[in-house]
């Protein structure tokens, strides 16, 4: 990674960034840096999300009418708070769906946080398709992260976050803000198409058992195609360790 856009080099001393006071650069040793069994701790839970988001996908032409409030606690994407968002009283579909998307975030940041410009580059190696977007999100980072945070608070972002040194209670104030204004708006947005999509879940109702079959053969697939390219992300996050292997010195426990 050029040492130009890493967050936190380059910049003038007067012009920080809210939130990322006393960041230490990407590329410079990183903090608190733990022992290799503690990535444990995150490797674990990670796998586990992964494993739970493919399982809803699987399982969502069926979920989405017969469990929605499971279907977002499996996988809590978009596409799938959208369709269930009417099925659910306000006060499940924000309690589960943000404990969910809340989930992997703290995990994320610790990574960042931990394991700084090491950690930065297995996450543009593991989505090589956003490595140049990544670069520039780090830009954008050094002014405007806690922004980015609000706005996209996903795997990537809260990752830089951990790496720039973001404070823990501007990272979690920022982020869960943003979660939260993210469901509020994927309510209304539901709300404004509440006829095309009870019409979609009809049709999902009518069609359960072939779209099951369907959904399951392709997201099987999929996986067993991306392990066989080695783009699998059960793969690459249980070679973190291995991953993250540099020359920094031997950390402390």
């Amino acid at each position: 990674m050029p040492d130009s856009s890493a967050v936190g080099t380059d910049r003038d001393d007067n012009e920080v960034a809210p939130g990322l006071e006393h960041s230490p650069p990407l590329d410079a040793p990183v903090r608190h840096r733990p022992h290799r069994r503690t990535l444990t701790f995150l490797v674990v839970p990670i796998v586990g999300l992964i494993i739970a988001a493919n399982v809803g996908d699987a399982l969502a032409t069926t979920l989405a009418t017969t469990h929605p409030l499971t279907l977002i606690a499996l996988n809590a994407r978009n596409r799938n708070l959208v369709l269930v968002t009417n099925q659910l009283d306000a006060l499940s579909f924000y309690g589960v769906a943000t404990f969910r998307l809340l989930l992997s975030d703290p995990l994320f940041f610790l990574l960042g946080y931990w394991y700084g410009e090491a950690a930065v580059q297995w996450m543009e190696r593991r989505t090589r398709s956003f490595g140049s977007t990544m670069r520039q999100m780090e830009t954008w980072f050094s002014k405007a992260g806690l922004l980015l945070v609000f706005v996209a608070p996903n795997n990537i972002v809260c990752l830089l976050a951990g790496a720039a040194g973001m404070r823990v209670a501007a990272f979690f104030t920022a982020n869960i803000a943003g979660t939260i204004v993210r469901l509020y708006l994927i309510r209304r947005v539901g709300e404004a198409f509440d006829a095309p999509i009870d019409e979609l879940l009809g049709f999902l109702r009518d069609y359960r058992i072939p779209l099951l079959i369907v959904s399951v053969v392709l997201v099987a697939a999929m996986s067993l195609w991306e392990m066989r390219r080695g783009d699998s992300e059960i793969e690459a996050v249980l070679h973190l360790d291995d991953d993250l292997e540099t020359d920094d010195p031997e950390p402390t426990a």
